[in-house]
């Protein structure tokens, strides 16, 4: 369903400034200072519009921005809105400076990104981690569950929120519902990180999204399931649990001075193509998957993930069952100019967004299918990576470890010590060890397994983990 975007100005505010300023083509004499040339550095600035002195006035008396914003809080049924250039990571960390005071203690899933966590270490806020169920067919995080939830808060009463991702990396989603009632039972908010879900409810066959379901706040990024320039993101909240000025205060806090009015004008078109011709463009992708999951389930050994806990537009295979290395279904992939956005070992990952019709959905299956039978091998047990499974041992709180003295030591000595770094395979960047966490064996046998799946070591100082960065004695 091919759209001018033309159309949607008339309910895109954003992006209706963004397409007037290329209309008059005015001769600024303001930042950035391209000054919309393109015989300079070529069309790598095209389109590249501020928001001050281009998609409104230096002093924003236009309201553009607002506007926009308090259209996508209706949409989502929130009390405001705030839109960022720094990804769903910019509104992680603008939240956790909202949500409590350093030295705090919050309930946090440990499946959560690598930002949130360094949220903690910026508003000084002392974890108390819940981790989601590990299912053993595919060896892939599920959503944590509402026991595991009232079992953290009953072990930390003077909690001040908690803090879920929700739907994860791999598409699997949890009963946000039900940890609402749970959370809200102990008199604290529930913020969600939901980078990889804002096209949920808005299709039938999707499930609600967080706040819909009882959430107090959600992150969202809208170049992820929604085509919004990379970096686009929404913070939605309600105001009864969480302070809009604490919200704004650490959205500005955050902020650059200097947001791209090109990523503003996306989210904004993003929005009002979702608002608009959502449903009819996710119908055409939820089917495409759903056929695309029937044809790949009947590979012999092939895991597809599918059923009421994934996510329907996601297409995620587990593939030691058929003894095939997905890191070379990635290269037959590649070869074939589709990557994909996961691959180690044992897993494929790739996204699907409003995007993609049936013909691209169709061109990945067989490609798929084919790259599969090309590589299989002799069938290997399904082991869950330590990126899920690793339980954390925290020693001293996030802030202190980040700013303490450290060294740099061999992984063998760094056992029994505490991580200054924090380190994760990416993707999915969920880390295997944050700032304040005791080295086990079972975090670096972790990593080194990762990386001899073919993960790469993110964040590290060393990302071969041949050394580790710790506390200092």
């Amino acid at each position: 369903m091919p759209t001018d975007p033309r159309r949607l100005r008339g309910d895109a505010p954003l992006l209706d400034a963004w397409l007037r300023f290329q209309e008059e083509a005015p001769t600024p004499f303001t930042i950035p200072g391209h000054k919309q040339r393109r015989d300079l550095v070529g069309d790598v600035v095209a389109g590249d519009v501020p928001l001050y002195a281009g998609l409104d006035t230096m002093k924003l008396t236009r309201g553009v921005l607002d506007e926009a914003q308090d259209r996508a809080a209706r949409l989502w049924g929130a009390d405001l809105c705030r839109f960022s250039v720094g990804g769903s990571t910019h509104g992680n960390q603008a939240l956790a400076l909202a949500v409590g005071r350093p030295g705090d203690r919050v309930v946090v899933a440990r499946t959560l990104h690598r930002s949130m966590l360094l949220g903690l270490v910026l508003a000084g806020l002392h974890p108390v981690w819940v981790r989601p169920e590990v299912d053993p067919e595919h060896g892939l995080p599920l959503g944590v569950t509402a026991a595991a939830l009232e079992g953290a808060l009953a072990s930390a009463p003077d909690a001040r929120a908690v803090l879920v991702g929700d739907p994860s990396y791999v598409g699997t989603v949890g009963d946000v519902g039900a940890l609402a009632t749970v959370a809200h039972r102990h008199g604290v908010p529930l913020v969600v990180d939901a980078a990889w879900g804002a096209h949920l409810g808005f299709h039938p066959a999707l499930p609600p999204h967080a706040l819909a379901a009882g959430a107090d706040a959600l992150v969202t990024s809208a170049h992820k399931a929604l085509p919004a320039w990379s970096q686009g993101a929404l913070v939605l909240a309600r105001s009864r649990r969480i302070s809009r000025a604490r919200l704004d205060a650490g959205v500005e806090a955050t902020a650059t001075t200097s947001p791209s009015g090109a990523i503003l004008a996306s989210i904004d078109a993003a929005r009002a193509l979702l608002q608009r011709d959502g449903r009819a463009l996710l119908d055409e992708v939820v089917t495409a998957v759903a056929a695309a999951r029937r044809r790949l389930r009947q590979v012999a050994g092939l895991v597809v993930l599918d059923g009421p806990s994934v996510d329907p537009t996601r297409l995620v295979l587990v593939l030691p069952g058929t003894g095939a290395d997905g890191n070379a279904v990635e290269s037959d992939l590649l070869a074939g100019g589709m990557p994909v956005e996961m691959a180690d070992r044992d897993t494929v990952v790739a996204m699907v967004s409003l995007a993609d019709t049936r013909r691209t959905v169709e061109a990945l299956t067989l490609a798929l299918v084919e790259s599969v039978e090309r590589q299989r091998g002799p069938a290997r047990p399904v082991v869950a990576s330590g990126v899920w499974s690793v339980d954390p041992v925290t020693v001293v709180p996030p802030r202190e470890a980040f700013f303490a003295t450290r060294e740099s030591v061999p992984v063998e000595r760094a056992v029994g010590r505490v991580s200054a770094e924090l380190v994760a395979p990416y993707p999915p960047g969920i880390p295997v060890l944050a700032p304040g966490e005791e080295v086990t064996l079972e975090a670096v046998d972790a990593l080194r397994a990762a990386r001899a799946a073919g993960s790469r070591i993110a964040y590290a100082a060393d990302p071969t983990v041949r050394t580790l960065d710790v506390v200092a004695d």
